[in-house]
């Protein structure tokens, strides 16, 4: 027993010593955090549709044709290019989506704005766009409204389908879905 005693104060001895005593150092928290948007067909069921996008702030500065300069492709957010998932087969206009993960881009001008589906997933930003890798493109006109302080992603619901709501500044686009 003494034997078995001193073997387990010795492990333990030993675990104390090789834990690392410097506390962890993490990163401040991001400055356009992430966020996630779903579209369900009714409150309890499934989603049909997910959005991971990174959220920037306006903070005062002109928007777009300044930071988000018009007739160039956007990431649609801050930080890696945002995300769409599709549970199930949806249409972009008429043009058919097979369900599975997307990246969003847009191309933001002054009257409408390019919508962008790309196969392309996981990249930072517009940095490594790939055109050839385009699923679909459509474009939507642009709506004048109140000044939105973080860039959002918020869908609305419609009669065959839904519209996924892209609003910063005081311009928003509404991008269709049907399904």
């Amino acid at each position: 027993m003494k034997k078995s005693f001193l073997a387990t104060v010795f492990f333990i001895a030993l675990l104390l010593c090789s834990v690392d005593a410097s506390a962890q150092k993490f990163s401040d928290i991001d400055k356009s955090p992430h966020d996630i948007s779903y579209f369900k067909a009714k409150r309890n069921a499934p989603p049909v549709i997910k959005v991971v996008y990174g959220r920037p702030q306006k903070k005062g500065r002109s928007i777009f044709g300044n930071l988000v300069p018009y007739s160039k492709v956007w990431r649609t957010g801050a930080n890696e290019a945002t995300e769409v998932t599709f549970f199930q087969d949806v249409k972009l206009g008429e043009k058919e989506i097979k369900a599975g993960t997307y990246s969003l881009f847009t191309i933001p001008g002054k009257k409408s704005w390019t919508i962008i589906l790309n196969s392309d997933t996981d990249i930072w930003g517009s940095y490594y766009y790939d055109e050839d890798k385009d699923v679909a493109r459509l474009d939507v006109p642009v709506k004048n409204i109140d000044t939105v302080e973080y860039f959002s992603i918020a869908f609305k619901k419609e009669t065959d389908g839904t519209n996924m709501v892209l609003a910063w500044d005081n311009i928003s686009v509404a991008v269709p879905f049907s399904f």
